[in-house]
């Protein structure tokens, strides 16, 4: 049966961890003279009283998981983190009720960047700072942020890991999973800074650039501005957002290779890069022919624009938009919905269906075709040379049903309660590829998601968390084989 005793003390840490970032906003609310100050210290008390309650009744627990407990443990860390992270909305008063702040937080946790406030620069500083921050710490998995810093504290930390890492085949950099895990953060921490530097050279000050940095690593997209970099108005300022939307797409374990280890050709050689890299010049070209003449934009405007939103929706970051999409031809919506379910590579901070499965989908129908002319040949699929196992290739089919499933029962839902049949089904694809926005007038970059009904809203809460966890990690939670003792 699961271990609950562990799955205590690790939810205790947890909750640890999410008080000390409170803290942080505690400062900066303090640093700025605001009326937040109140909400983050009752909120850092509420949340560490809590882990401690928890480490409490997880006292004495073996720091050993089974891969039951890991799934329990993954799937509630992030149920319980939303839970303690919408505090600071509800005390301050930002957000004025239950459904409306877990949904911003789901959203922040999960780098979906889907928002239900209307207008965020009323916001003060700490709150627009926790709302950044959500993002950031979600990037790469509360779970796997933990084994990190706290490597003794997971005795199962590989079965976490396989429970909360995106991707059907998990690369690691090092035969100890916790170095792994210290190397990943070590380049994601470096990229932040590196994005925010950036951003301050280019005429951000010192608090926006922080904001914008990590939401723009985590590829979620909440801003601190309601037209998000537009606000700025800056072209340097896109290509930079560009540049790291990009980067923070790709396989951290190939960024690792490639930054640290010199070896550039590994970046080349990687099936999934080359796909990741041809997806976004062959829908930028065509976005761009599209807005040349259709809408007669400048040639540096329509390439930057069509770029820009090309990458900000296959990395998933979705929300820092500059355009009215409603406004672009049809044609552009489903290259960019297309480009929004595929998402960019697996090991990376972005959501959605991965280019290492869209590879091996690709080359499982190449080889449907050889095997009519070729009936008795054995075609392997392989990724970088190496042969994929038939049960991976089960795994992939199965993702793939599964989110247009999904994607089809939310849809449906949503058009009972009201909502119009086109944003109906964009934006289940968003919540399933933790995208946010979607692509028409009705809920979008223009306007927010509050006009949606409130049992819409739970779920998408749930779907947003299916997505970032790829689903079977929350769905195997509800069989019956899952709970039995043996």
């Amino acid at each position: 049966m699961v271990n609950f005793r562990i799955i205590y003390k690790i939810i205790g840490s947890l909750l640890f961890l999410e008080a000390f970032f409170m803290g942080w906003c505690l400062v900066i609310g303090l640093v700025h003279h605001e009326d937040d100050v109140l909400a983050f210290l009752v909120s850092m008390l509420l949340t560490f009283g809590c882990g401690f309650l928890s480490l409490y009744f997880g006292r004495d627990a073996e720091n050993a998981l089974s891969r039951r407990d890991a799934y329990v443990v993954v799937t509630a860390a992030w149920v319980i983190f939303s839970f303690f992270g919408m505090f600071p909305f509800l005390i301050h008063g930002s957000i004025l009720n239950f459904t409306d702040a877990y949904f911003e937080t789901m959203s922040g946790f999960t780098t979906t960047g889907a928002s239900i406030i209307d207008d965020v620069e009323r916001l003060p500083h700490a709150i627009l700072f926790w709302r950044s921050l959500m993002q950031w710490i979600g990037g790469l998995g509360i779970v796997f942020f933990t084994i990190a810093i706290l490597p003794s504290l997971v005795g199962g930390s590989v079965k976490v890991f396989a429970a909360e890492a995106t991707g059907p085949i998990k690369a690691k950099m090092h035969p100890r999973l916790t170095t792994t895990a210290k190397w990943i953060w070590t380049i994601y921490l470096l990229l932040t800074i590196a994005c925010g530097f950036s951003y301050w050279a280019s005429g951000m000050n010192w608090f926006e650039a922080t904001n914008y940095s990590m939401t723009t690593t985590a590829t979620g997209g909440f801003a601190i501005h309601n037209d998000s970099t537009a606000h700025f108005q800056s072209p340097t300022i896109d290509y930079i957002s560009i540049l790291f939307q990009f980067l923070s797409g790709i396989n951290f374990t190939l960024l690792y290779m490639s930054l640290f280890k010199l070896r550039v050709g590994a970046l080349l050689k990687s099936s999934e890069f080359r796909l990741y890299i041809a997806v976004v010049a062959g829908s930028t070209c065509s976005i761009m022919y599209l807005l040349l003449t259709h809408l007669g934009y400048t040639l540096e405007h329509a390439f930057r624009s069509a770029l820009f939103h090309t990458v900000s929706f296959i990395t998933t970051t979705g929300a820092f938009l500059g355009d009215d999409l409603g406004q672009w031809p049809h044609l552009t919506w489903v290259i960019l919905g297309l480009v929004m379910y595929l998402g960019a590579c697996a090991g990376s901070t972005s959501g959605g269906f991965k280019c290492i499965r869209g590879v091996m989908l690709l080359q499982v129908v190449r080889n449907n075709f050889r095997q009519i002319l070729h009936p008795n040949a054995v075609l392997p699929v392989r990724i970088n040379g190496q042969s994929v196992a038939p049960s991976k290739l089960l795994s992939v089919f199965a993702f793939f049903v599964l989110t247009i499933l999904m994607v089809l029962f939310t849809a449906t839902a949503m058009i009972f309660s009201g909502v119009d049949n086109t944003n109906a089904a964009v934006i289940a694809l968003s919540c399933v590829s933790n995208v946010g926005p979607s692509l028409t007038n009705g809920v979008g970059p223009e306007l927010s998601w509050s006009v949606l009904p409130t049992a819409t809203k739970w779920l998408l809460c749930l779907l947003m968390l299916m997505g970032r966890l790829e689903i079977m990690t929350v769905l195997v939670l509800f069989t019956r084989a899952f709970w039995k003792e043996n």
